[in-house]
């Protein structure tokens, strides 16, 4: 499966967007696709001053609806959010957040997916409109972060 990256300027901190994609029990409140969310764990992570998460995430898209395990590493002190394939229906998957202050206000946002189905029926029907997929669950992002923290400032 191709991956996917794309980089913005938003007008909240790095903070508050670390903040928001950290909040993995919150995604079915805002996520297209995203059904349901359970932290499995919660503990100490593999760097100091990180936590380490497992979570699975149900996700339903037209008539699939598949559960997966992750492994979130959320590093506060470097804004970044780095997740990793646990168990369900993916052969892999990887993903990245990093947030980035910007000197005069609000932050860059650096968002990189890699994943690929085992299911090959699952994996057509994603491919024709990955990239689009992708695009809407940013903006999803995007708006939660509205939502939450106002309109911010113009970046």
């Amino acid at each position: 499966m191709p991956s996917h990256s794309e980089n913005r300027a938003m007008p909240y901190s790095a903070r508050q967007m670390f903040d928001l994609v950290a909040d993995v029990a919150r995604y079915p409140d805002f996520l297209p696709w995203n059904s349901a969310a359970r932290i499995r764990a919660r503990k100490p992570g593999p760097r100091p001053g990180t936590e380490l998460l497992e979570a699975d995430l149900v996700i339903s898209f037209k008539v699939f609806r598949e559960k997966f395990g992750s492994r979130v590493v959320l590093d506060p002190g470097l804004t970044r959010v780095e997740t990793e394939y646990l168990d369900g229906p993916f052969k892999y998957l990887k993903s990245h957040w990093q947030f980035t202050d910007r000197p005069g206000g609000g932050c860059d946002v650096a968002f990189f997916v890699d994943f690929e189905f085992r299911n090959a029926i699952l994996q057509g029907v994603i491919g024709m409109v990955f990239d689009e997929a992708m695009r809407r669950i940013v903006r999803a992002f995007e708006d939660r972060a509205r939502a939450l923290y106002g309109p911010g400032a113009p970046v």
